[in-house]
């Protein structure tokens, strides 16, 4: 009996559950999943604008200096490394879905906590609360979308997926526009971005949880009745994929781990096979989440900076955030094309170009150009970091991966506003460019050296080539498991 309640049963079932997975296209329902899941991260990214959208008012009402503003700058990046870490082991035990709707209901929170702040102690606290829902959230909704969709369709599709930061960012500048302006707009604005928990009605109501968490999980029925729900509606006749060998798609080789035991899922991750995977997309997060957020939370403020007046730097802002768009778009399509390593280095050496270009220009025109194109190829690398990371991690431990990615990534992005704040008298408009271009640069070859090759893999396929050599199987908690804890495999053999 697994821990349900429900009969074991053979091992070819998981992988006819699995098969049926990869014969899916995006259809109707898939587009559905994307679009919900894709709301989060747009609401994600508006409230990460929002803050760089009211830095330079709150800094004007309470008299800030640009060590303090970039402090008040890192407070929702503080939240989100903690809650992406978090997330990340208690999705793996307790399931994606559940993750995403607590996670939905603190974020709404913390805004509203921002909202009645009366000082910048306050907000930074309240803004703390806020990026712990962000992070619990955007850790997770990569790796939940990736476990619904066929190889052939998987970067594509979550990189599209992440294109709604583009959507966030562009409605939050959109709104600060008009709304900061106002008496105590600053104040509006955070009520504005409390909106969100209208859609974890619709969340909890309508999203599945993983049908790939639910298998390692032995709630094999449950898993049957999701995939069943999106062959009827992409109008296949529910069951085994015909013609499909039940071991055509490679059974996972690590199981989860029961309840908050998952937590040692971390130790996982550095194990033979994982740890080079694991250290390299920890800094690949490192690198793009300096730069990301250097650039995005201190975009406003530099212009201002610059000798631009508020409602100016916020016009170009605008602008600046509207070149979001066709980066995420532009590198989701690529992904079909191509290799992904290959698109992310792509994309590194097209910010990194802009940077430097940005570290030697003057005129308003140069600027703002530069400014969208960095923009557009900064959009295309986080997309297209989303989209990769959860494919690199077993599934078992995928959430632990992704939100450890997830939360080093954030110690670069709590670190970048508060370094260009400090150092920009000394470096000044130019020389933060050109700090930026160097981390671009450096990202670039690292990927380049490290990355994983995953186009056309399924999951269980790219854990089959990492885990091949060494397998960690935590039997003593793995209903019906004989085998020693430790021991290797070949391709050919199970090691379940």
């Amino acid at each position: 009996m697994d821990v349900h309640g429900e009969p074991l049963s053979p091992p070819g079932r998981d992988t006819a559950i699995l098969a049926r997975l990869e014969r899916l296209d995006i259809t109707k329902p898939l587009r559905r999943l994307r679009f919900q899941a894709g709301l989060g991260y747009a609401f994600d990214a508006a409230d990460t604008a929002t803050l760089a959208l009211i830095l330079p008012a709150v800094s004007v009402v309470w008299h800030l200096n640009k060590g303090q503003t970039g402090v008040l700058g890192s407070s929702v990046l503080i939240g989100f490394m903690f809650g992406a870490l978090a997330s990340g082991a208690i999705g793996d035990a307790f399931g994606r879905r559940r993750v995403m709707t607590y996670a939905l209901l603190l974020f709404c929170l913390g805004s509203l906590l921002g909202a009645l702040a009366p000082n910048w102690e306050l907000l930074f606290a309240a803004r703390v609360v806020t990026g712990l829902g962000c992070g619990a959230e955007a850790a997770v909704i990569s790796v939940y979308a990736s476990e619904f969709v066929a190889a052939r369709h998987r970067g594509r599709f979550v990189g599209s997926l992440v294109a709604f930061f583009a959507l966030g960012w562009i409605i939050a500048a959109l709104a600060g526009r008009f709304v900061i302006p106002l008496d105590g707009g600053w104040r509006w604005l955070q009520v504005l971005g409390a909106t969100p928990v209208l859609l974890l009605l619709w969340w909890r109501r309508y999203l599945p949880e993983s049908p790939r968490w639910l298998l390692l999980r032995g709630r094999r029925r449950e898993a049957h009745e999701v995939v069943a729900r999106f062959e009827r509606g992409s109008g296949l006749e529910p069951g085994p994929a015909p013609g499909v060998d039940d071991m055509s798609v490679p059974r996972p080789r690590l199981q989860i781990r029961g309840g908050l035991r998952s937590l040692r899922g971390f130790a996982d991750l550095l194990q033979p096979g994982l740890r080079r995977v694991t250290l390299s997309t920890c800094f690949l997060w490192l690198v793009v989440f300096f730069c990301f957020y250097g650039f995005n939370t201190w975009i406003p403020s530099l212009l201002i900076a610059r000798g631009y007046t508020i409602t100016s730097s916020f016009t170009f802002t605008i602008l600046i955030y509207v070149a979001q768009a066709p980066g995420y778009y532009s590198a989701a399509r690529l992904f079909a094309r191509f290799d992904q390593k290959t698109v992310i280095v792509g994309y590194f050496v097209g910010g990194a170009i802009s940077a430097f270009i940005l570290s030697q220009v003057s005129t308003t025109a140069t600027i703002l150009a530069a400014s969208c194109l960095l923009s557009f190829f900064m959009s295309g690398v986080s997309g297209c970091t989303y989209a990769y990371t959860p494919q690199v991690f077993p599934t078992a431990i995928r959430s632990s991966g992704s939100g450890l990615c997830s939360a080093v990534g954030r110690v670069g992005a709590i670190a970048a506003p508060i370094v260009v704040g400090t150092s920009y008298s000394a470096l000044g408009f130019g020389g933060v460019f050109a700090l930026f271009m160097g981390m671009l640069v450096i990202g670039g070859l690292g990927v380049l050296v490290f990355g994983v090759a995953t186009r056309n893999k399924t999951l269980e396929e790219i854990e089959a080539e990492e885990l091949g050599t060494v397998v960690s199987l935590p039997v003593d908690e793995v209903p019906g498991t004989a085998a020693p804890r430790d021991r290797r495999v070949t391709s050919g053999e199970d090691a379940s």
